[in-house]
């Protein structure tokens, strides 16, 4: 029996919501007892937190914003001393919280200095993303305690990237045998509004679903800005509303008292360090400052005001600490000179790091571009081999076997890639071969199977998500979006470099609009992602090795007509064949004029040029396109013609075009001639997918017309 298995075994008459019987539990399992939880040096950090983030917050709000110095401050005043306790409790070596904007007393706990906190609201020099990010959107690679990853500018965007790092520990240490993983957690921290999204959701099943080691910690202050908490869940209290919810543990505390606060907190991270499975506690917390320093609370009655202002942990803190052990409140006896001493060195040390950064410099420009992907060596083919000839698909499927083989950090996953391998058949019998734990089916939750990579990706491995066709990805815009600016807002300190199948295009019988959609501009407009885009066997398995074997963000596209179809059909290269991003291949040579194109539209340029003298390049990858290899040939040919199967308007053709008439106008005799679906979807009938999707017939008509001009 695993320690996971046992310890879930030896728990499993405890109540559902017995905070007081887990705490008991858990702490005699952890060795956290209450001597150690309630010592003095325990609270004097906490209070040194707390009292650094107020200090913080009244520098920036009244001094510092002011002036015009910062932009964007959101202060935690209210929420300040629940989250400096949460972080005395999250320790472990391989503990990962994800945040959101008001998140800071959190991340000051973990390791965040004032001054970093003070150069990243200011946009300097030396902060967490030397100004790339504004410094709400938190982050911190692990120092002495856990690792916070990169927050995101999404209110809910937090929760699905904490399951994903949650699962990976599980996967580290049952699957790849590592002990040192075992204990630790994901923390996600998050505002009640934020319990309204797709984002909390999709990881609540996650978590729930695959009983995860991952704490939902939810700060309840009765607003989304202005909006009150009835509007994002009815009764306001998300806690009692799970209650019902299968394989959560629930927890409550008023996380304005501090002994309430720290017994109720340090329960729940101790159940979830048992790995019995996830745990959410609602935190009761004062909002005692507005949405941001622009927001007046207008909204808010004096009752209401002051009644919240009568919650400021702040003061119960400090009466806490400074009691007589022997009050009736059981004070710690610090004693109010103590207490003092405390603030006037809080004070002393947050306003000289305000000095200092107010001198750090601003960001250098010249690196500015710098991180958008990562660094690497040039790609090389490798050996190539003649193996046997396969479907496009069966070649997919064979790279994904070897390299599971080879890798063991991989994992495939997403809808029916598990038993059934997969509606388009490409990951068929890999569950028997390598496991439940390496090729495994999710919810139906594109946002929750994007953002699991994404905390997979982070915590160091290879996660190879499929999205089932391309117009189901549009739910995920959001991690999708966030995955590909981690790299360069965090300077590379975080990177998330998942490897995202989708099978795209129409289909070799039908059309529609749901599953057939292309849509390559859009994602080509992601920044920070590859693309790649085979029309053949060869190509896909050079370019989904590469993908797979590199370190940044890729989409592997897969159009639906060249799966199991003659057209893509191709000797297999080998298990180490790769090829480079962002260089095309001369499909066929000619000197007449050049059709530039990809995907399936490689196959129909090739019978619509049969017997002209027309060189056709297949770019293979959209992001980065080989402009090299089109400037070169258009400089031959002195005509070209883009052909894609993307709509009209902001295709990738347009972008092609508008590079040729700025880079080699010179060299054209005629005008630059696109192709492409017009402004309209794909439809369902065949003969009226034939009106919109480009054919031979129409691109041989396109050509004649070009050649004449």
């Amino acid at each position: 029996m695993s320690k996971r298995t046992a310890v879930k075994s030896a728990t499993a008459t405890a109540t559902r919501n017995g905070s007081r019987v887990m705490s008991m539990i858990s702490n005699a399992a952890s060795g956290n007892g209450s001597n150690q939880a309630h010592s003095k040096d325990f609270w004097l950090r906490v209070a040194r937190t707390v009292l650094t983030s107020r200090a913080l917050d009244r520098i920036e709000e009244q001094e510092m914003a002011p002036k015009g110095l910062v932009t964007y401050q959101f202060s935690a005043r209210g929420h300040d001393l629940a989250q400096a306790i949460l972080s005395e409790c999250v320790t472990h070596p391989h503990d990962g919280a994800t945040c959101y904007y008001r998140s800071r007393p959190f991340v000051l706990g973990q390791g965040l200095t004032a001054e970093e906190a003070f150069r990243g609201s200011l946009a300097r020099a030396g902060g967490m993303t030397d100004g790339r990010d504004i410094g709400v959107v938190h982050l911190l690679p692990r120092r002495e305690r856990g690792t916070v990853l990169p927050a995101s500018g999404d209110v809910g965007a937090q929760y699905s990237p904490g399951a994903g790092w949650a699962q990976s520990l599980t996967y580290y240490a049952d699957v790849l045998k590592d002990e040192s993983y075992r204990g630790a957690i994901a923390v996600a921290l998050g505002g009640d509004a934020s319990t309204a999204t797709n984002g909390f959701w999709a990881a609540l099943n996650i978590a729930t679903t695959l009983e995860l080691p991952m704490l939902f910690f939810i700060e309840d202050n009765g607003y989304g800005i202005s909006v009150t908490s009835d509007f994002q869940t009815p009764g306001r209290n998300i806690a009692k509303n799970l209650a019902a919810f299968q394989n959560l543990q629930l927890f409550e505390c008023k996380g304005y008292e501090p002994e309430d606060a720290e017994k109720n907190i340090r329960a729940a991270v101790d159940y979830v360090r048992q790995w019995q499975g996830p745990a959410l506690i609602r935190v009761e917390v004062p909002r005692l400052s507005g949405h941001s320093f622009t927001d007046t609370q207008s909204y808010k009655s004096p009752e209401l005001r002051a009644l919240e202002e009568s919650h400021d942990p702040l003061p119960k803190l400090e009466t806490y600490i400074s009691s007589p052990s022997s009050d009736k409140r059981r004070g710690l006896g610090g004693g109010a000179a103590d207490w003092h001493t405390l603030v006037e060195e809080v004070e002393r040390d947050v306003r000289a790091a305000s000095d200092r950064a107010l001198a750090a410099p601003a960001p250098d420009t010249a690196i500015v571009f710098q991180h958008v992907f990562a660094q690497r060596t040039e790609t090389t083919e490798g050996t190539k081999e003649n193996g046997p000839r396969m479907n496009l698909q069966d070649a997919v499927r064979k790279v994904l076997e070897t390299e599971l083989a080879a890798n063991p950090k991989l994992l495939i996953f997403g809808e029916d890639v598990g038993a059934k391998g997969g509606v388009h058949g490409a990951t068929v019998d890999l569950q028997v071969k390598f496991g439940k734990d390496r090729v495994f089916d999710t919810s139906l939750s594109e946002e929750g199977i994007i953002g699991r990579a994404v905390g997979m990706a982070m915590a160091g491995l290879k996660p190879v998500p499929e999205i089932q066709f391309r117009k189901y990805a549009d739910p995920a815009t959001e991690q999708i979006n966030d995955c590909g600016t981690i790299r360069w807002r965090t300077l590379s300190k975080f990177s998330a470099p998942v490897v995202v199948r989708i099978p795209v295009g129409f289909g070799k019988k039908t059309g529609d609009p749901w599953h057939s959609v292309s849509g390559e501009a859009m994602f080509a407009h992601t920044i920070g992602w590859r693309i790649a885009y085979p029309s053949n066997t060869e190509d896909a398995v050079g370019l989904l090795r590469s993908a797979l074997r590199g370190e940044d963000p890729t989409f592997f596209f897969e159009h639906r007509a060249l799966l199991d179809t003659p057209q893509a059909r191709a000797n297999y290269p080998g298990d180490e064949f790769m090829l480079p991003f962002g260089k095309a291949r001369i499909h066929k040579e000619g000197n007449a004029a050049t059709i530039v194109t990809w995907g399936a539209m490689v196959d129909r340029a090739t019978h619509a040029a049969d017997g002209m003298d027309v060189e056709i390049i297949d770019l293979r990858t959209i992001v980065p396109w080989d402009r090299e290899a089109v400037l070169d040939s258009v400089k031959k040919t002195n005509r070209i013609l883009v052909l894609h199967e993307d709509g009209w308007t902001c295709g990738l053709g347009g972008e092609i075009a508008a590079t040729i008439s700025q880079e080699a106008f010179q060299f054209l005799d005629a005008p630059v001639e696109r192709l492409a679906v017009p402004d309209c979807p794909i439809p369902y009938n065949t003969t009226l997918m034939d009106v919109v999707v480009p054919t031979v017939t129409a691109i041989r008509e396109t050509l004649v017309r070009l050649l004449e001009f």
